[in-house]
């Protein structure tokens, strides 16, 4: 059994923009609307208390705590700063360094200023969600009213990237979108300064697979090369641009984490590579769950019947559901189990391999992650000697 280190806690469960592409609000599962808005204190304070007992017995010497929702700043900045002090007593006298992060939209940043002044107290590191270009981003990320959210997003990265407050500051989060150009979108999110990237691709299973992928039968075998492979394609010119600049401009945590596995390292990361999962999410009203992106794949998959107020974190960590995402290489299916890239790719994120009959299955963006894989492997082998046997999956 693999202990939790990553606890992600859905502080607040709605959210103040409408994206057409959200998995929590426009995803198979819908649990969300039986949930509470908002974390009350009583949860927080249970979740403290499992996540201090879980540290204890594992020995545990560092634990991060990711708020996250919805949009998490909708708790606002009186509730944030009493749950992040119930929170901060997990540390206790020997208990585990907590490491607090918050993901969020930043539109609250603008609305109520006093909330940056709690996260500057608790150092809490701040990444924003932004989809590259103006239009790019207002394409899918808008206020319920209709209207783009581009303006207020940006002038909240701005303001997060002032002096002020440049030590919050954690990185962009960009939804990888097939229309946008992927230079343009690199170039754009880099205006910001940020010290970090994250490209994501957006979720999708083989039933119903994200924009510009059919739905159809998973393969029965590795790819060849010849199948279509748009995402790869798009995030293989964001990497040429990003790995030819004459100086390091940014991180991009999906390129250095390839490229760390094929040159033989581990990555911390759910969606490449076989490091076991070590992240555990709590609903706001105290659930215990999987990863929130199994929401993707049917309603109840990310579900594990448990709760902070019933059951500890341990308990959890021994469920089948995360064992079987513990396993490694015998936990991928036959098809990715006999890839020379398993090692590297991990079979891609556990929800995109949803089939409808388990998750045994390549991800649907196989053969995108198989191009973006062997791509790297060729620059990498351009500029770096080789060392003691040949980059992981470059043959």
């Amino acid at each position: 059994m693999v202990p939790f280190r990553q606890f992600l806690l859905k502080i607040h469960s709605r959210c103040n923009l409408a994206c057409d592409y959200c998995y929590v609000y426009e995803g198979a599962d819908q649990s969300w609307r039986r949930r509470p808005r908002r974390m009350e204190l009583a949860t927080v304070r249970r979740t403290a208390r499992r996540i201090a007992e879980h540290a204890a017995e594992h020995g545990l010497d560092e634990v991060s705590v990711v708020l996250h929702g919805g949009e998490p700043l909708l708790v606002g900045a009186g509730h944030l700063e009493a749950l992040l002090a119930e929170l901060s007593g997990i540390a206790g006298a020997g208990g585990p360094r907590v490491r607090f992060g918050l993901q969020t939209n930043g539109l609250r940043l603008l609305d109520e200023p006093a909330l940056l002044d709690v996260l500057h107290r608790y150092r809490v590191s701040v990444g924003v969600s932004l989809d590259g270009t103006r239009a790019d981003h207002d394409r899918h990320r808008r206020l319920p009213s209709g209207a783009g959210s581009w303006d207020r997003t940006a002038e909240a990265v701005r303001l997060l990237g002032s002096p002020r407050h440049r030590e919050l500051f954690a990185g962009l989060l960009c939804v990888v979108d097939l229309a946008a150009d992927p230079v343009d979108t690199y170039e754009a999110l880099l205006e910001f300064a940020p010290p970090r990237l994250d490209l994501l691709l957006p979720h999708g299973t083989w039933l119903a697979p994200p924009p510009g992928l059919q739905a159809r039968t998973p393969p029965g075998a590795p790819p060849t090369g010849a199948e279509p492979a748009p995402y790869g394609q798009w995030l293989i010119a964001a990497f040429d641009r990003w790995y030819g600049a004459p100086r390091r401009e940014t991180g991009v945590r999906l390129f250095e984490e390839l490229a760390v596995l094929l040159l033989g390292g581990r990555a911390a990361s759910e969606a490449v590579g076989l490091a076991p999962v070590d992240l555990v999410v709590v609903e706001a009203d105290g659930t215990v769950e999987q990863a929130d992106s199994l929401k993707a794949a049917y309603d109840g998959a990310p579900a594990t019947g448990l709760d902070v107020w019933r059951h500890g974190f341990t308990e959890a960590a021994a469920h089948p559901a995360f064992r079987a995402r513990q396993r490694g290489l015998a936990g991928l299916g036959a098809v990715c189990a006999g890839c020379p890239l398993a090692r590297v790719c991990g079979g891609g994120l556990y929800a995109h391999r949803w089939a409808g009959d388990g998750f045994g299955h390549p991800s649907v963006y196989c053969a995108d992650l198989d191009r973006l894989v062997r791509h790297i492997a060729g620059r990498l082998r351009e500029g770096v000697a080789e060392v003691g046997g040949p980059l992981r999956g470059a043959r």
